[in-house]
């Protein structure tokens, strides 16, 4: 017969581990207190039944009978057992029907069977009994019945049956509860999973704000189905991009070639027709080639070439790079790399990343403007600030500048690709760095990460 679904589940499971864990320590602990409280009890009894034996067998033997029968006699429990017994066996005084073999001749305490007579009824008791050898070879008896232990004994389990059975039903019903509570969850979660994995990314796994491992575990996946679904969309819309960003210069290859075979009358027309078509096919391997770089710094393929590089002087080599670019542009070009860190990275990264943020700035800075690049420290971050006298950027598409492929109006009729902002954003994004723009008169373009001491003491 097969087991209904919520016991075969490790809450419930756990639950009767638990519980019978915790009925059998309660048990032994119940055990323990009836094995001392026997053990007192013996010792107590045995004590009393020798006092007792003891000052019966020092009277007179007249004086026995009567000091053995006013012993008995007061005994509202009936736990009281006594007997004094001839030297051949002969029952003379008490209620013990007959002497037991072990008991005769005196001897210390023990654990015996003895026959009561109570008036003519006949009763079978284990008792703790001591006997006394007597002068004139006859053996007095004193025992007592263990009716206080077993009094005890019920007691202990009337209560283990009255706190034992509906502490172990109400277990069983909180086990029942939690499994039934895990498996309707965990139904909830598998059916959110097979519509995320049919497509419906917008889905995310149930969190009910109780702030439980459950609910921290769906948080985590949501923001990773979050992350995802990003990605998703984002490489949906690159996938448009790239068709519509090549099929610009590679339409114009086809048509310069196709022109050429028609009309060129003469090898030089040839060769500008072909230098037309090689121009359209250098931009086409140039967004590829882009597009491959920013893949390979966005999957972390270059972590294993970090180490801690100097913000300054590479600065400063961009500043070198740059600064004929600018004269010929008639802007002016100023460089400011006084604070010297240093942070952990690529050397050949950074310079990419602070090249590409120098680039844009003296690209659209007009004749007569200025660009300042400058290294900062504002205590453990190192921050490399790029200003321009330029346009600016507006400040609703501050984050969307750094999207594959993404041109503002301003800049649409400027050379260039829209993926050299995706690469900066790539980097800093691999080193731990934040890319910020500001804008107002000009733009600020801030990359700030740790410095390398402090990202040490981050790590440690």
């Amino acid at each position: 017969m097969r087991l209904p679904e919520f016991t075969r589940s490790t809450t419930f499971r756990w639950t009767l581990a638990v519980s019978g864990a915790f009925i059998l320590c309660i048990l032994l602990m119940f055990g323990f207190i009836l094995a001392q409280a026997y053990s007192y009890m013996t010792t107590d009894v045995d004590a009393l039944n020798n006092e007792i034996a003891n000052a019966i067998a020092s009277h007179e033997p007249e004086q026995r009978i009567l000091g053995l029968d006013q012993y008995l006699r007061a005994d509202p429990h009936h736990v009281k057992l006594g007997g004094l017994f001839a030297a051949d066996g002969r029952r003379i005084a008490g209620n013990i029907e007959t002497l037991p073999p072990m008991l005769q001749g005196g001897g210390g305490a023990k654990l015996a069977s003895l026959i009561k007579i109570d008036g003519g009824a006949r009763e079978q008791q284990a008792v703790r009994a001591v006997s006394r050898a007597l002068p004139e070879g006859g053996t007095l008896v004193i025992a007592r019945s263990d009716y206080e232990f077993t009094w005890i004994a019920h007691i202990v389990e009337r209560t283990l049956a009255v706190g034992l059975i509906p502490a172990l039903g109400l277990s069983l019903a909180v086990g029942v509860f939690l499994s039934f509570r895990a498996q309707r969850r965990i139904e909830e979660v598998n059916s959110k999973i097979q519509r995320i994995v049919a497509g419906e990314l917008r889905e995310r796994l149930p969190a009910r704000g109780t702030d439980d491992p459950f609910d921290k575990l769906a948080e985590l996946v949501n923001g990773m189905l979050g992350e995802i679904e990003v990605l998703v969309h984002r490489l949906a819309g690159v996938g448009d991009d790239i068709a519509h960003d090549l099929r610009t210069p590679l339409t114009r290859v086809r048509v310069s070639l196709e022109r050429a075979r028609q009309k060129a009358g003469s090898l030089e027309e040839l060769r500008r027709s072909v230098d037309q078509a090689l121009v359209g096919l250098d931009q086409s391997l140039a967004i590829i080639t882009a597009l491959l770089r920013i893949s390979e710094i966005e999957h972390s393929r270059r972590m294993d070439g970090f180490r801690n590089v100097a913000l300054g002087d590479i600065v400063r080599e961009v500043g070198d790079l740059y600064e004929p670019i600018a004269e010929d542009k008639k802007v002016d070009f100023a460089v400011r790399a006084e604070a010297e860190t240093k942070v952990h990275g690529d050397r050949d990264l950074l310079f990419e990343a602070i090249a590409n943020l120098v680039d844009n700035a003296v690209k659209f800075t007009p004749q007569g403007g200025r660009v300042e690049l400058s290294l900062l420290r504002h205590g453990n971050q190192a921050v490399v600030r790029v200003c321009d006298s330029g346009p600016g950027i507006p400040a609703d598409e501050s984050e969307l500048v750094t999207r594959r492929f993404y041109r503002s109006d301003k800049s649409r009729r400027d050379p260039g690709l829209g993926l050299g902002l995706s690469l900066v954003s790539a980097i800093a994004k691999l080193h731990g760095f934040s890319l910020k723009f500001s804008s107002g008169p000009g733009c600020v373009a801030e990359l700030v990460g740790q410095s390398a001491s402090a990202q040490k003491r981050l790590a440690s």
